[in-house]
């Protein structure tokens, strides 16, 4: 058993050989994740501006926090694998629409919507697909607002149009997912002989976290703060 964990978690870790391509162009690659993460700076100043503007003219801070990251070269070469592309950075750009994130965590989940919405209407941004795991979560209780848009990045040569995912979702959703992510992928919960059980109470949690968001949605109600921006 502990001779598998230490083979899969080496394989998990080493580059697979159709990874080559992308830093066999090394320069090339480095630029693609350079626009990358100018695409990610232009998306959160976006949203920056918008806080502090909310903060100034309505008292008003609907996002809590931000987070970014680009996605590694490993992680990119292992998803277009699974999705049986071919590993080219022409691929990356043409079939991944994940590897610049953008997670956008907001206290409350009406919040969740105004900032999808307000994002969604500047007249640069175009909205590509919208996938909404808070109305429709996942099976193992994962929620989350997922957005991707296309954002238009200016550079000395010109402009490139760059597709970027921004998650939405409440403190209370990023610390279950980021909780759940610890126990199932670090731990190797698959290994565990009661795994099926576990991953039920991980729902469970899910769930309760979940009725809390809206309990806390319907006291700021109730209290009428910060409900309407007019």
């Amino acid at each position: 058993m502990i001779l598998e964990k230490e083979t899969r978690y080496l394989q998990n870790r080493l580059l697979p050989d159709s990874a080559a391509p992308l830093f066999s162009q090394a320069k090339k690659f480095e630029e693609l994740m350079m626009v990358y993460s100018c695409a990610i700076r232009e998306v959160r100043t976006k949203l920056e501006v918008l806080n502090d503007e909310l903060s100034v003219r309505y008292n008003r801070n609907p996002i809590e926090f931000i987070k970014t990251r680009v996605k590694k070269p490993l992680s990119i070469a292992k998803k277009l694998e699974q999705r049986g592309c071919e590993v080219s950075i022409e691929s990356v750009q043409n079939n991944l629409n994940d590897v610049a994130g953008v997670r956008v965590i907001c206290c409350f989940i009406d919040d969740i919507y105004d900032v999808a919405r307000w994002l969604a209407k500047q007249d640069d941004i175009k909205l590509l697909e919208v996938k909404d795991y808070i109305r429709h979560p996942k099976p193992n209780g994962y929620r989350s607002l997922h957005l991707i848009v296309e954002i238009p990045v200016f550079f000395s040569e010109g402009k490139k149009k760059m597709k970027v995912e921004v998650q939405i979702r409440t403190i209370a959703m990023d610390f279950w997912a980021s909780l759940e992510h610890q126990l199932r992928y670090k731990k190797d919960l698959h290994d565990i002989e009661d795994s099926e059980a576990i991953g039920e109470e991980l729902r469970q949690c899910a769930e309760t976290i979940a009725k809390t968001d809206i309990q806390m949605q319907s006291i700021r109600e109730k209290i009428g703060v910060f409900t309407e921006l007019t």
